[in-house]
């Protein structure tokens, strides 16, 4: 690893795509809350045109003529773009796109500085092992951003020195987004989730107030353990609470909060940050006790099929890892998949609960769904009884005759047993 300064690191990857010909290269970098802004500036003012892949990006990621968003994942400083190339992948196998038409040229990483000779990917494992293995195989590119203040976290993002070609140190603080407060339907969504979840269950929930509010909820839990995509200071909340089984390890894939939650993260030997292919595998998924996922959705319809990635008609985010936790929990000894949603959608003054869903699935078959009117338990009941508990337990009173009417559902009738 040559540490050098943010100037020569332009002049030094230029010099090296210099003979890239008329493709243009792909540049990967470090996505979610950990973009390496210095690096990837250094890269954006090195090459005239490249496709630049990141998951979940930021705004503040170079947004230029010649620059091509490529994502599975798209965020806010993606979100809209009319160059956009949006690739439908859950998750888990994102990192196979690395072997074949993504193989990256550069990747760019926002690390730790080195300990002993390595250095670590600290919030922002994900897809990035893959990314880096891909670009060493084919003669590519690695950068790393080693910042003082990323904290060093043990697992898969921990990397040798001499597997990073060049870096630049920088002093910054990390992005800490400022959670949304929960409402009064989000505390009561949470609620009703949080009775769903036993003592001693492996959880795994997404991002939102919904998700916020239900960790929230479960503070008086004991046993619990952690096996999900992303977390936040929910979980340092949890384990100050007691809530979680001091001897399991809480394994994550990104991380994303408070200045206080990066310390708490700093060289914690509890904490685990494994690589995409291994936390979204819906196989080891299901090997999680009593493995609990529990994510939000835009709408879900009476066929209990969930649309979290589009909206009218433009893509939002993506598949993300909630097919992948979906199937793994399902599959679990005692396991639960949970969608949970607000019953009205204030903004766009509609029921979030529809007949049938006119955007892309992004996932189904969930064994629970809950909003603030009550909680459907889906799985093993007919199509008709589903759809009989989604407009009784779940949408929204305003909505419910016109649902019945397009359900053909019929008010239930009482059985009497007759004697002879």
């Amino acid at each position: 690893m040559h540490t050098v300064s943010e100037t020569l690191l332009a002049d030094l990857i230029a010099a090296r795509l210099a003979g890239h010909g008329d493709q243009l290269p792909t540049v990967v970098a470090s996505g979610n809350f950990a973009t390496p802004t210095v690096a990837l500036g250094a890269v954006d003012r090195a090459l005239a045109g490249y496709r630049l892949f990141v998951l979940n990006a930021q705004h503040g990621v170079p947004d230029r003529a010649g620059v091509i968003p490529v994502t599975p994942f798209v965020g806010p400083g993606m979100r809209g773009h009319p160059g956009l190339e949006y690739l439908p992948s859950r998750l888990s196998l994102v990192p196979r796109l690395f072997a074949g038409a993504h193989r990256p040229d550069v990747v760019v990483l926002h690390t730790s500085r080195p300990v002993d000779g390595r250095v670590s990917m600290g919030t922002e494992v994900n897809i990035l092992p893959a990314a880096v293995e891909a670009a060493r195989a084919a003669g590519g590119l690695v950068v790393a951003q080693l910042n003082r203040r990323m904290p060093y976290t043990f697992g898969d993002g921990e990397i040798p020195c001499d597997a990073v070609d060049l870096a630049v140190e920088v002093d910054m603080p990390l992005a800490s987004p400022t959670p949304r407060p929960a409402g009064d339907v989000q505390r009561e969504i949470g609620g009703r989730v949080a009775a769903l979840v036993v003592d001693g269950a492996t959880l795994q929930l997404g991002i939102g107030a919904v998700p916020d509010a239900t960790l929230a909820s479960l503070t008086g839990r004991r046993g619990l353990r952690v096996w999900t995509e992303t977390f936040s200071d929910g979980v340092l909340a949890l384990d100050r609470a007691g809530a979680l089984d001091p001897d399991a390890r809480l394994v994550t894939s990104f991380v994303f909060g408070s200045d206080e939650l990066y310390t708490w993260l700093d060289r914690n030997p509890r904490v685990r940050l494994l690589r995409t292919e291994t936390v979204n595998d819906p196989a080891v998924i299901a090997r999680q006790h009593a493995m609990t996922s529990i994510n939000t959705a835009l709408q879900i319809d009476l066929h209990a099929q969930a649309n979290a990635s589009y909206i009218r008609g433009t893509v939002w985010s993506g598949f993300g890892g909630q097919p992948d936790f979906v199937a793994g929990a399902l599959h679990a000894q005692d396991g639960r998949a949970v969608i949970a949603l607000p019953s009205w959608h204030p903004r766009a003054d509609v029921s979030t609960v529809v007949s049938t869903l006119t955007e892309p699935t992004t996932s189904f078959q969930h064994s629970h769904v809950v909003s603030e009117q009550g909680i459907a338990a889906l799985w093993g009941s007919s199509q008709q009884q589903q759809a009989r508990d989604l407009v009784e337990k779940v949408a929204h009173p305003r909505a419910r005759p016109a649902l019945a009417e397009a359900s053909g559902a019929r008010p239930r009738r009482e059985t009497r047993s007759h004697v002879a």
